[in-house]
């Protein structure tokens, strides 16, 4: 309970300004009037294409997996590599959740601007709409310890039971779960650091799980609904 308590009074001081170089962040963002950022299955795929982008993979890299989509038009993402590492991720209809490592001087903010203007412009353009796509400026904690970095892991993963659009995150394909059961080989996702701190992969699974039944996740106030 402490933790939770301990938590929530993060949440409430959360700045997205200020990044640090070898910190880890839990950032999300929700759309604009809490209406959905992800319509259809092309929508989901579009958003994992340009995260890959903006982590400076390149198309042909990422073309080793079916799960993303390839415009047919050259999208203008510029970015190295080497800057973030992404530990892991969820995309709800109306929100994202990512768990990011800054390497360099390079801000976290740079890497959230550049995905979600490139999905904005995809998203305005397919559905002939005009406006802001998303709600206000993104949001961050900064991950300070093991344990809140397993609980931030468990929370991302298991948002899609908590929300009842599956009964194991396993089932759900919208999230970096499947890559760390070795189920899927998403190429932008960082294995150095998660697989580490939960030792196996049997344990990786039991803590996701049992994190998730000890803390009642719908009373952190991530603002997401």
């Amino acid at each position: 309970m402490a933790f939770y308590l301990w938590y929530n009074l993060c949440m409430k001081n959360r700045d997205y300004k200020e990044f640090a170089i070898g910190e880890i962040y839990h950032v999300y963002n929700r759309g604009n009037n809490k209406e959905k950022i992800f319509l259809d299955e092309q929508d989901y795929r579009a958003f994992i294409f340009r995260l890959g982008l903006t982590l400076g993979f390149s198309p042909k890299e990422l073309s080793e997996n079916s799960l993303m989509y390839f415009p047919r038009s050259r999208i203008r993402i510029n970015s190295k590599s080497n800057l973030f590492k992404l530990h892991s991720f969820c995309l709800m209809p109306n929100h994202f959740h990512l768990l990011v490592e800054q390497i360099t001087e390079t801000p976290i903010s740079n890497l959230i601007l550049k995905l979600c203007t490139s999905y904005s412009m995809y998203f305005n353009k397919k559905y002939k709409r005009v406006g802001n796509v998303f709600q206000d400026c993104f949001k961050s904690v900064l991950v300070k310890t093991n344990p809140q970095l397993m609980w931030n892991s468990a929370y991302i993963h298991m948002n899609p039971v908590e929300a009842k659009l599956a009964s194991n995150p396993k089932d759900y394909e919208w999230s970096s779960y499947k890559d760390f059961l070795d189920k899927r080989d998403l190429v932008f996702i960082s294995k150095d650091l998660i697989p580490v701190i939960f030792t196996t992969k049997e344990r990786f699974i039991k803590e996701t799980n049992k994190k998730y039944q000890e803390g009642d996740m719908s009373r952190v106030p991530l603002d997401t609904d």
